[in-house]
């Protein structure tokens, strides 16, 4: 646990700097997918994508699998 404990105190912003990458990530897809999901009434999936976060994986199914019409 030490040796845990020293990288974090190194190397903390690199953990900083992979939570905004995720962050950002997470936050474009799940506008998509709200988006397209807002546009195409789908009321169901918009309440589970505003509520769950799953960083980004359930909106990009939602895009490609599960919606029907195109995106633009």
């Amino acid at each position: 646990m030490p040796a845990f404990n020293y990288f974090i105190q190194t190397h903390g912003w690199m953990a900083v700097v992979a939570l905004i990458i995720l962050l950002i990530w997470s936050v474009v897809w799940k506008g998509l997918a709200l988006w397209k999901a807002a546009r195409q009434s789908d009321k169901r999936w918009f309440i589970v994508m505003l509520v769950v976060n799953t960083a980004g994986i359930l909106e990009i199914l939602y895009i490609y699998i599960f919606s029907k019409k195109k995106l633009l």
